[in-house]
């Protein structure tokens, strides 16, 4: 895909374009979602889950999903049915590191039917949907719950949605402790490259070319506020020898009534000095028996207040192109302007990609 003419770019968007509709959208339906009964609670609840163990977020007929088990785990802790309302559609393979949702809570006496009661505590409520939760697959758990007025919308109310995309690059096949968490990249990738690309695609465009079919937003222009690529260390990550050593003289060289922070390791120290190969025998002349190479680990943040449907792992297929050199920074370019997902590459899979923070002004 490299060669071709870089097409004219779009015209300058109106910043205000492509919200007015979403803006109406969103108040009609959090109307509609507003409970009325002043007798009911609403809570805010944050959660966490391993999304291949889930066929997605939403709830499905004959289908685990996460919204599924929620419902059930809160269904058991106050004795009735629920329905819950999640802030981000999250995709089966896709994990959370904390996706947000709402729940609207009537608490009726157990032992005297019809009488209502004070509501729970959100810590009570966090211990006990986790007590559920955890009786059963472990793989889903509620980290934060908050009390919120009855008409605040865990999706309308967000300002702010943050999802990281991890790649791992390496030769060596990918650990188990990584499988079903990351995209691993057999090929070396180039870090500046793609950070040229990000510079690309943040901002305000039209970003039909990253905007898989079937998507029901009104309007492909969004947002992009962050798009940013870095090299972080290997996960699981636990210091070398060499790591443990700089260490340890630093805590010495220290003053004895100070306590001094663990050393900062320069970016190219997450690299395994074990990628030195000696080509006589074709083993490193640093390794040990028994000892993993690592991978290089990178992190894309996408940040923004909301996303078209695979928005993100389309963007992370096509840095991931540029970092193998199979794409340059003016075939991005192209990509961008021809507003047809076809120009673009490869799907990133579900694997490596996490909600990681869903941003509000709360009350």
């Amino acid at each position: 895909m490299t060669g071709s003419p870089t097409e004219s770019r779009p015209s300058k968007i109106l910043k205000s374009q492509g919200h007015t509709d979403q803006d109406k959208e969103d108040k009609q339906l959090q109307d509609l979602s507003m409970s009325k009964n002043p007798r009911i609670q609403r809570y805010l609840v944050a959660i966490e889950y391993i999304g291949t163990r889930f066929s997605g977020s939403q709830q499905q007929p004959n289908c685990r999903t996460v919204v599924g088990v929620l419902e059930e785990a809160f269904h058991k802790f106050i004795g009735q049915p629920v329905s819950i309302f999640c802030s981000s559609r999250t995709d089966a393979g896709v994990h959370a590191l904390s996706n947000v949702c709402h729940v609207d809570v009537e608490r009726i006496s157990k032992r005297k039917p019809g009488e209502v009661l004070p509501p729970h505590e959100p810590s009570v409520v966090r211990r006990a949907v986790n007590h559920f939760l955890q009786k059963n697959e472990g793989d889903i758990s509620v980290i934060d719950v908050r009390c919120v007025p009855n008409d605040f919308h865990a999706r309308f109310k967000a300002q702010e949605r943050t999802y990281f995309y991890r790649l791992v690059s390496g030769s060596e096949p990918l650990s188990t402790f990584e499988k079903e968490r990351a995209w691993h990249v057999p090929e070396k990738l180039d870090l500046n490259a793609m950070q040229e690309a990000c510079k690309v695609l943040v901002g305000h465009h039209d970003f039909s070319s990253f905007r898989a079919a079937g998507c029901q937003a009104n309007s492909p222009i969004r947002t992009l506020d962050e798009l940013h690529v870095c090299e972080v260390p290997a996960t699981p990550y636990f210091p070398s020898i060499t790591e443990r050593e700089q260490n340890n003289s630093s805590l010495k060289d220290s003053h004895t009534c100070s306590v001094k922070p663990d050393v900062e390791l320069p970016i190219n120290s997450f690299s395994n000095t074990n990628d030195m190969v000696d080509t006589n025998n074709g083993k490193s002349n640093l390794e040990e028996f028994g000892i993993r190479r690592r991978h290089r680990s990178y992190v894309v943040t996408a940040r923004a207040r909301s996303f078209l449907y695979h928005q993100v792992r389309l963007l992370v297929g096509v840095l991931k192109c540029v970092g193998t050199g199979e794409l340059t920074t003016s075939d991005v370019e192209r990509i961008m302007n021809a507003k047809t997902v076809t120009a673009a590459s490869p799907m990133a899979p579900a694997c490596g990609l996490y909600l990681g923070r869903v941003k509000y002004d709360l009350p």
